[in-house]
This record gives structure tokens, C-alpha cells and sequence, in this order.
């Protein structure tokens, strides 16, 4: 039982028609079409909020159809895993380096042509893809920036939000050309990056999403090293009447206490373990 059998047996038990659910979902009556023939996969759920409308709607339980669409789309996306990855469109590759600092273009270029749907042009093509997305989420309930979008591109409302709402569920495996016309061109202003460190640079287009550009390193780091244990914290452990009904939180913020040139005693963690049970000592909310 998938989200398309159970809004068309809804639909037929209420006596409701595809555009009363349109209307309440705010989409296209087409979009709920194809939703419900298949021609469509279900939105993410946790990217909309067509779900919650749909199930007040149909008067289903809250929750109902979310559940059965995550369902659906990981049995899909597991079919999808087993076959093999096909290159992008020519278009987004054309875009991606277009929208490439002009330093770093005829480099870059080298490597994507070298290695066609590579390591550097699919790390480059998910992070655009990531901070475009970013963006339409943040602004996809915010009314008046989706009309605005969508009176720019000569859409009504409804269909806009089809398409922000597609444009959420895609990856960089079904990234169209038409979605990188409709969101990464205009919100990508540039982008750089650093062959030697992988740092990428990409720069919004203050006109659609303001802001300051955003960076991300893919850098090695060491781990921090451990911290030494206070031979007076073990002290303090081996020792029952001490520390006897320490709780696993009392005993972790114990552990934690630093010190730079004296060495505390196994009493000084007792004493500490009894201030932190005062309530005389803390403000209770």
C-alpha cells in the first residue's frame, strides 16, 4: 500500500475530486495527477508540508501519509542504488563551470573533462546543490518570496511551489537543466575552489539570497588527545564511602575538572560532589 492507493481510496470514500486536494495541498491539480497515477514520486516529507494537508483533508491520521511516503521513497531509492550511476546532463556541467571564479575555469575544466562525473565534479555540483537547496527550504513557506519568484518567472503560485517542491527531492544523479535555469543559476553568483585543500568558496546572488559567502574546507585534522586523569579522581573511585552513589553525569563532570598547578585530593572531589547536591548552591528554574 503506497501514498497514491490510499489519497485515490480517500478521495473516492469522501466523494472529493483531484482539485479539492490541490487546492488544500496549494499545488497544481496536474501535480496531484501524476502524484496519484505515479508519474511522480512522492515529496520528502520532511521538505514539505503537502503531507499535513493532505491528511486534514482526507481526515487520515496526522502523520499517515508521511509515514507511508518515507517508506515508499527508500524502497525506491534502494532499487536506484543498484544500477549505475549516469553522467549529468551536459547543461549542469556547462552551468557549474560557468558559474566557476575565472581563475580556477581552465583548471577545473581539465579535470572534469578528464574525468568525466568525477570525485571533483561531483563534490563541486552536491555542494552547489546543497546551498541552493539550503536557500529554498529556508524560503519555500515564506509567501511572499515564492510569489515574487514566481511572478519573475511568469508561474502562478502554485505551480512555483511544484517546482520548489520537485527541485527539494532531486540529487545531483536527476539534476535537470531546467532546475539549474530556475534555482542555481540565479542564486549562484560564483564559485572557487582550492585544488591543494579542497576549500570551496561559492558566492550567493545578493539580489535572491543576501548574504556573505560561504565556505567549506575538506581538510584533515588530528583528533585531540585525551585528557589525564587526576590520580585524585581515582582515588576518589577506588574509595566507596566517597564515592558511592555518584550518578554516571556527577561522575563525568568530576572527571572533567582541570587542573594547571596544584593536585586535588580524593576529599576535594567528595566535597565537590557534595556541593553540586546542595540546592542552596544553584538557582532551580
Amino acid at each position: 500500500m503506497d501514498v497514491s492507493f490510499v489519497i485515490r481510496q480517500r478521495l473516492d470514500e469522501m466523494g472529493l475530486e483531484q482539485k479539492d486536494l490541490a487546492r488544500a495541498a496549494r499545488v497544481t491539480e496536474s501535480y496531484i495527477s501524476q502524484l496519484l497515477t505515479r508519474k511522480r514520486p512522492p515529496p520528502a516529507p520532511n521538505r514539505t508540508d503537502i503531507y499535513e494537508r493532505m491528511d486534514k483533508l482526507l481526515r487520515l491520521p496526522a502523520g499517515e501519509l508521511a509515514r507511508l511516503a518515507e517508506t515508499q521513497r527508500k524502497e525506491g531509492l534502494k532499487r536506484e542504488l543498484e544500477g549505475e550511476a549516469a553522467p549529468l546532463f551536459r547543461e549542469v556541467r556547462d552551468l557549474v563551470l560557468r558559474k566557476c571564479a575565472p581563475a580556477d575555469e581552465k583548471s577545473v575544466r581539465a579535470i572534469f573533462e578528464r574525468q568525466p562525473f568525477g570525485e571533483l565534479e561531483r563534490l563541486v555540483t552536491q555542494k552547489l546543490l546543497d546551498v541552493v537547496k539550503g536557500v529554498t527550504r529556508q524560503e519555500i513557506d515564506h509567501e511572499h518570496w515564492l510569489r515574487t519568484v514566481a511572478r519573475l518567472g511568469g508561474r502562478s503560485f502554485e505551480a512555483m511551489r511544484v517546482t520548489a517542491l520537485e527541485f527539494l527531492d532531486t540529487d545531483i544523479f536527476r539534476l535537470s537543466a531546467a532546475q539549474c535555469v530556475e534555482f542555481l543559476d540565479p542564486l549562484i553568483a560564483s564559485w572557487r575552489i582550492d585544488l591543494a585543500t579542497f576549500r570551496l568558496e561559492v558566492v550567493l546572488d545578493q539580489r535572491a539570497a543576501p548574504g556573505p559567502p560561504l565556505r567549506f574546507e575538506f581538510v584533515q585534522q588530528e583528533g585531540e588527545p585525551k585528557p589525564r586523569e587526576e590520580p585524585g579522581f581515582k582515588d576518589f573511585l577506588r574509595d566507596p564511602a566517597l564515592s558511592g552513589g555518584a550518578t554516571a553525569a556527577e561522575l563525568a563532570y568530576l572527571g572533567g575538572l582541570r587542573f594547571k598547578d596544584r593536585r586535588p585530593t580524593p576529599l576535594y572531589y567528595y566535597r565537590e560532589l557534595q556541593s553540586l547536591r546542595d540546592p542552596l548552591h544553584f538557582h532551580m528554574p
